[in-house]
């Protein structure tokens, strides 16, 4: 695959999101070819099965942005040892409707950043077991636990630390095999 389209979602609401500048440092830093999206999860209404006979436009939306990339990135904060409730939330309308999971067979990578030592593994070991029931074949290594210490990424996603720059194109580097190896292949008729 030469050219792919990943998607990300940030887990935060907040403009000012540590996790958010980490995720435009990976768009920064992503590969010849492969250009990064984010996929929006602040419209969705809170999930309820209620909802389901009128599906919202803007879960439809969602779901039709995680079906239009070759796989997804998901940037997460801890909040409570645990991932946000926005990004509950999300998972919880891509599953639906039963039997149409948007990340069922999807290629997704777990990453997050925060200012302790052990960053956000907490959260990611929760979403990894998510992502587990979603059938989403999830990047095992390298762990993408960033500790964001003061000035690490400026506003615009521009990493200042070398090493921390190389693991993340490392990182890209890793989701980039995973992508091809669960590459649709076509095959003519």
């Amino acid at each position: 695959m030469t050219d792919r389209t990943i998607g990300y979602i940030v887990g935060s609401l907040s403009s000012t999101s540590i996790n958010r500048r980490l995720a435009k440092a990976l768009e920064r830093l992503a590969p010849a070819g492969t250009t990064l999206v984010e996929i929006p999860i602040a419209g969705l209404p809170f999930y309820s099965m209620d909802l389901e006979a009128d599906f919202p436009q803007a879960a439809r939306d969602f779901k039709d942005a995680i079906a239009g990339v070759d796989g997804v990135i998901i940037v997460t904060p801890e909040y409570s040892r645990s991932i946000p409730g926005v990004l509950k939330n999300a998972l919880d309308w891509s599953a639906r409707p039963y039997g149409q999971a948007s990340f069922d067979g999807k290629p997704t990578a777990v990453i997050g950043t925060s200012g302790g030592g052990i960053a956000t593994a907490a959260a990611q070991q929760h979403l990894k077991a998510i992502l587990s029931h979603l059938n989403a074949p999830t990047l095992g290594q390298p762990e993408g636990y960033v500790q964001s210490l003061p000035g690490l990424f400026t506003e615009d996603g521009e990493v200042t630390n070398d090493e921390t720059a190389a693991f993340l194109v490392a990182y890209l580097d890793a989701f980039g095999a995973l992508i091809e190896r669960y590459a649709r292949v076509s095959v003519a008729a």
